[in-house]
């Protein structure tokens, strides 16, 4: 695995929007707060122009999105690229994409949700560890949740590990100033599938959104065989999450990834907290997660702190992860090699 250079003061972080961009005066705000705050710390960002655009949810064309993305790419002073925002529409940028010249130029991705489909093509096609965390307005809270501070600290090279948080947030609130934290509205507590009180599951961390991962299975644009042949010695630990996806269309895309051979090698699983979850036929999303899973006989754990309900822990694809759980709690350490 090919771990980019780690950040240290004086170095250049890069902004873009390869999904949506920012369009309230709220989100601009967040966006200028979060570049003071790094500045104070002692470091430079660099923003594409489309990061402050957004039309019909899309920050710019594909062909364009990827072009400013490529200017930060080929950029050798930039050292980390983060993403601006999620989205939907992230897969039409990727056939413009310079690959090659990726591969020539790592260095550090940072996003979640839509940005899974520009993470996950550059870990299992091109074996370069990439960041599931924070879009880059996080950085931008008047006081840095502990998420967010652990999310820096791994930037930098500092692999802390990750504890369980005591709250999460359960609704979605509008910014009021752009500067607030995470509501806590609901205790975490992750769930072990099964009669255990314990669990520890060990592997190679590889996942994201699982409604983007469905759009890239069987695509050009994912080597799952590829990676799983490579790390089959290591196994796989799954962390899986999702946005919109109902029990139904839970059900159909697990089936779908587990058919294509995706979880051969897995150790294991790890599912965020839901997000627009509902369900047709009165199932419930465990419910959902082990009538496609069970079968496999590898552990699960439910709820736990990564996605669309924050806080989130931030995972190097392409890491060698630990995680335990315990009487509702949970860690994550992470090893490079």
């Amino acid at each position: 695995m090919n771990y980019p250079e780690f950040l240290k003061k004086g170095d250049k972080i890069g902004i873009s929007a390869p999904s949506d961009g920012n369009k309230k005066e709220t989100d601009f705000v967040r966006l200028d707060s979060g570049k003071s705050k790094l500045s104070q710390l002692g470091f430079l960002t660099e923003e594409t122009p489309s990061v402050r655009k957004s039309e019909k949810g899309r920050s710019a064309d594909g062909e364009t999105r990827a072009r400013e993305l490529m200017s930060l790419v080929e950029n050798p002073d930039i050292k980390a690229i983060i993403s601006a925002k999620g989205g939907d529409f992230l897969c039409e940028m990727l056939p413009y994409l310079d690959y090659e010249k990726i591969k020539q130029n790592p260095k550090w991705y940072q996003g979640f949700s839509d940005n899974t489909g520009l993470l996950f093509p550059i870990t299992t096609k091109y074996d370069i560890a990439t960041i599931y965390g924070n879009n880059f307005n996080d950085f931008g809270m008047a006081q840095w949740h502990e998420a967010v501070i652990n999310n820096f600290e791994i930037l930098k090279g500092n692999l802390v590990e990750q504890q369980s948080f005591d709250f999460y947030e359960d609704a979605f609130y509008d910014k009021e100033t752009g500067l607030e934290g995470y509501r806590q509205d609901k205790p975490v507590e992750w769930k072990i599938s099964g009669t255990s009180s314990e669990l520890m599951i060990k592997g190679r961390l590889l996942g994201g959104c699982l409604d983007v991962l469905l759009d890239l299975a069987g695509t050009p644009y994912e080597d799952v065989a590829g990676f799983n042949q490579k790390y089959a010695k290591d196994g796989v630990l799954w962390y899986l999450e999702s946005f919109a996806l109902g029990s139904e269309a839970l059900i159909r895309a697990l089936w779908r990834l587990r058919e294509a051979g995706w979880f051969s090698c897995a150790n294991g699983f790890i599912f965020g907290r839901p997000c627009m979850f509902h369900s047709d036929t009165d199932t419930s999303y465990e419910e959902a997660v082990l009538s496609v899973l069970d079968k496999l006989n590898k552990p699960i754990l439910f709820q736990a702190d990564i996605g669309h309900k924050p806080p989130q822990f931030t995972i190097i694809n392409g890491a060698y992860g630990t995680v335990w759980c315990s009487k509702g709690k949970g860690k994550l350490r992470m090893e490079l090699k």
